[in-house]
């Protein structure tokens, strides 16, 4: 089994890596991107009366493309921008641009490692920027480039290709200017998965602050359709066809045709709005912080009522009548009747033979149950308005937010990964048929 384990970690990093750069690509080649993204927002504010740009609804500045087109490397190549955000080649950082003024100077400022400003003054000289090198220049790795007025127009015509050109008469008005910049190891290996354009947060800071949401109903809700599943699937499969029997399985059928944010809607308006049993939205009250110790847990109790039946129904009739099926089956097995046959009794069977072999089945499908753990349920989060991890997920694909995409991707690949391992190891341990060569 040691050789399994070693085999599939091997496997593992590249499976990732095949399922991060599958949806890398997908993500340069389907329409729209952050700068669509901000379009929309400002047609949609413009419709709602709100104040927009100087230059009107429906567009965004040279300068603010740009930094869009800089942050999720959109002006790289598809198999060079992955291997920067993997981390595996080195990246432009700290970038600053200034036009040359009148007197032929550019004015470039930059930060100190302490946090003061540092201004460098460029001139050009012909296509060569010249300038007095102070010693952090060097010592840092920055360096310098002259951008062109033809340059920027190209540039401006590849970053909005939907619009016309840059005529050479507005390229005249264009003036060049200093690029200051430099390269730096900056990405994934690195610790850095880059950063949300939309919250302008960390990628990782932003999921490790919504993931305990997450992980509290996501292991709340296994844990209770488990304690509540395998006993009640048990329980059928040993009065089967009895009135018991099939009323609960009608009511495991009603819950399981329901969606849970369909579910959710409908608690919400009726133990909710109209009876006031619950609350609407979130996890906590208003006055949570005013609260005592005991306060604060029965208010996160009352706020969690709703959202773990939605998490629960669905899941816990499939369970339910799958450990009902398997047991069933076992139940007919013949190794059953030759244990009764000789003597051991029929409930000491079912519970140190059949039960065993049942159980297999729902022990394999723990990868999926792990995955919803961490991953929550974007619908019954949105409908309940709790800022989980799904809801993240779902944010960041409305938002086109690459590197928040990016982000929650990766984390859901590895635990989809890492939960299958488990299940497997977990059905090898409780099958000995099974046997890793």
């Amino acid at each position: 089994m040691r050789e399994y384990i070693i085999k599939r970690l091997l496997l593992a990093p590249v499976t990732i890596i095949g399922v991060t750069l599958l949806v890398f690509c997908l993500t340069r080649l389907v329409p729209g991107g952050p700068a669509e993204r901000m379009l929309q927002e400002q047609a949609m504010g413009a419709l709602a009366g709100e104040k927009t740009t100087a230059e009107g609804a429906g567009s965004i500045s040279e300068d603010e493309r740009e930094r869009l087109a800089e942050l999720f490397n959109l002006d790289e190549p598809a198999w060079k921008a992955y291997l920067q955000w993997l981390g595996l080649a080195r990246r432009r950082v700290d970038i600053t641009k200034a036009e040359f003024h009148d007197d032929g100077c550019a004015y470039l400022t930059t930060s100190a490692p302490g946090g003061s400003p540092r201004v460098l003054a460029v001139r050009r000289v012909g296509a060569s920027p010249t300038f007095d090198r102070p010693s952090w220049y060097t010592e840092e790795g920055w360096r310098i480039r002259i951008e062109t007025p033809a340059e920027r127009a190209a540039r401006r015509n590849e970053l909005n290709p939907r619009s016309a050109p840059v005529p050479p008469t507005e390229q005249r008005v264009l003036r060049a200017r200093a690029i200051l910049y430099r390269y730096a190891w900056d990405g994934l290996l690195q610790g850095n998965m880059g950063k949300s354009y939309k919250y302008n947060e960390p990628v990782l800071g932003m999921m490790l602050s919504r993931l305990p949401v997450s992980l509290y109903f996501g292991i709340l809700g296994a844990l209770l359709m488990y304690l509540i599943s395998i006993p009640l699937g048990i329980w059928k499969a040993l009065h089967h066809r009895g009135v018991g029997d099939a009323t609960s399985s009608l009511l495991l059928y009603v819950g399981y045709a329901v969606p849970g944010f369909a579910l959710g809607a409908v608690l919400l308006i009726y133990l909710g709005a109209r009876l006031e049993y619950f609350p609407l939205y979130g996890l906590t009250g208003p006055d949570f912080e005013a609260l005592s110790p005991m306060g604060k847990l029965a208010d996160v109790a009352h706020h969690t009522v709703l959202p773990l039946i939605c998490y629960v129904v669905g899941s816990l009739a499939l369970t339910t009548m799958m450990m009902k099926s398997s047991l069933l089956d076992q139940l007919s097995a013949g190794y059953m009747r030759t244990a009764v046959a000789k003597g051991t009794g029929y409930r000491r069977a079912v519970w140190r033979h059949a039960l065993r072999n049942a159980i297999i089945p729902i022990v394999s499908g723990l990868g999926s149950v792990i995955c919803a753990v961490v991953g929550g349920s974007i619908l019954i989060e949105r409908v309940f308005d709790i800022r989980g991890f799904g809801m993240l997920c779902y944010q960041a694909l409305m938002d086109k937010d690459y590197a928040l995409i990016m982000g929650t991707l990766l984390l859901s690949s590895v635990v989809i990964v890492l939960g299958n391992l488990a299940a497997d190891l977990l059905v090898a341990r409780l099958d000995p048929r099974i046997k890793f060569r």
